[in-house]
């Protein structure tokens, strides 16, 4: 018997509208909830939070003064198309790039790493 089910993950921002649209924009997921504080992309199970804290600060990936915590894995069908692409959408690209002919870190609109790489 399950305690709980998994629902979804939630990232910590200054602004969950500006960021829930740039996940919206990539991933395709529809908003499913909404408020000042709070935006939920997707369904139970299959979706990702946004939720407003007061005075955020970005991680500062790699520098550890801000460790990034946590962070979302996605794939690509080609990495550099899929890189321009997210690029395009306001996503940032650091200096540091662990494996690059593997994957690429790139920073979300608030700060937070996020990775992708081609997808099976």
């Amino acid at each position: 018997m399950t305690l709980a089910k998994y629902v979804g993950f939630s990232l910590d921002c200054d602004d969950p509208a500006a960021l829930a649209d740039f996940y919206h924009r990539m991933l395709g997921m529809e908003v499913a909830y909404t408020s000042d504080e709070f935006v939920y992309l997707g369904a139970p199970g299959n979706g990702l939070g946004f939720a407003k804290v007061d005075k955020y600060v970005p991680p500062t990936w790699p520098q550890s003064d801000v460790p990034k915590q946590a962070h979302l894995e996605l794939g690509v069908d080609d990495l550099e198309a899929g890189e321009a692409a997210i690029l395009e959408l306001g996503a940032t690209k650091p200096d540091f790039q662990p494996q690059p002919d593997r994957w690429r870190v790139l920073l979300d609109p608030a700060g937070h790493p996020f990775c992708i790489s081609v997808s099976v």
